[in-house]
């Protein structure tokens, strides 16, 4: 099944996106409280939408987060050609990437969806994007096993990690970070589906879905979802290691390769790919999740203050 959340008189509704468009789900009723289970509860109350009758178009609706509020978001890297290309062709992986899929903790309360426009960080002039795919948990659990694990994925969305570079590798300079650089805005939708719906697609690590990023009409990269180079039941595994994870927590793939700005300035530097400014237009697809067309805008004027008292 494909789940959504869209703006209905100033609210957020859910609904069931079939054939036929777009089933409401009752008034109140959000898809964070349908979760907890095995994904019973999901299932039943997309039965009971469809089975209403009513139906919106798709097309009309103002789509927000599937997971409008969600209570944690972690943001992992697992894709080898991405981190490589990033880094430039002087500067290796390191060996502790292998060890274990790095993480950060990035701002739920910026979370937007594929109606919303995507605002400048503000102060950043080298705004970029980045292409992944997030894994929602479905119920709570405490360092659990890669297989125990999948069993707690509610289901999947694109999600979108705007990126301020000139912010972030600034602040990164003091051991800390990424923060401001990653605070403003990320991009989850246009649905939320289901782990049922991927499975004919499994493959090695991951789904055999394509994901394709494009700037203003022009191609910037494609990459495999299954290029992973870890599972999304392995980074559950090492997110819950110590402590829970809740049902609506987000653990995010990290950039395929070839989905951002960054890697391809590392890889061909500058000329040729400038960065994001107001008005430009990102596309964004992976095979089964769907496509969003995200346009950028300006965002706030940084408030000042002063420097360190010495």
């Amino acid at each position: 099944m494909k789940f959504l959340t869209f703006h209905d008189d100033g609210r957020p509704r859910a609904g069931l996106l079939g054939a036929e468009g777009v089933h409401p789900l009752p008034v109140g009723v959000q898809l964070l409280d349908l979760l907890g289970d095995d994904g019973s509860r999901l299932r039943e109350a997309g039965e009971r939408a469809a089975a209403t009758g009513e139906v919106r178009r798709y097309d009309q609706l103002r789509l927000m987060a599937p997971i409008p509020n969600p209570p944690t978001v972690r943001d992992f890297m697992t894709f080898e050609s991405h981190f490589a290309g990033a880094r430039g062709a002087h500067n290796p992986i390191p060996s502790q990437w292998y060890a274990a899929p790095a993480f950060y903790f990035t701002n739920p309360y910026a979370v937007i969806g594929a109606g919303d426009p995507v605002p400048m960080a503000p102060g950043s002039s080298l705004f970029d994007l980045e292409l992944e795919v997030a894994a929602i948990v479905g119920r709570a659990g405490r360092d659990l096993s890669p297989d125990q694990a999948e069993s707690h994925i509610a289901g999947y969305t694109i999600f979108v990690d705007w990126s301020a570079r000139d912010l972030q590798f600034a602040e990164m300079q003091v051991g800390l970070g990424p923060a401001k650089g990653k605070d403003t805005a990320t991009t989850m939708g246009p649905v939320l589906v289901t782990p049922d719906e991927l499975a004919p697609f499994r493959c090695g690590t991951s789904f055999a879905l394509e994901m394709t990023a494009s700037i203003n009409g022009k191609t910037l990269g494609s990459d495999r979802l299954s290029n992973m180079a870890w599972t999304f039941g392995d980074i559950l595994t090492y997110a819950s290691r110590g402590t829970e994870v809740r049902p609506g927590d987000v653990l995010a793939s990290g950039t395929c390769g070839g989905g951002c700005l960054a890697e391809m300035w590392g890889r061909h530097g500058f000329d040729g790919y400038p960065p994001l400014k107001p008005g430009d237009n990102v596309c964004v697809t992976v095979e089964k999740l769907g496509s969003m067309t995200l346009s950028i805008v300006e965002g706030a004027v940084p408030v000042a203050f002063p420097a360190a008292r010495r």
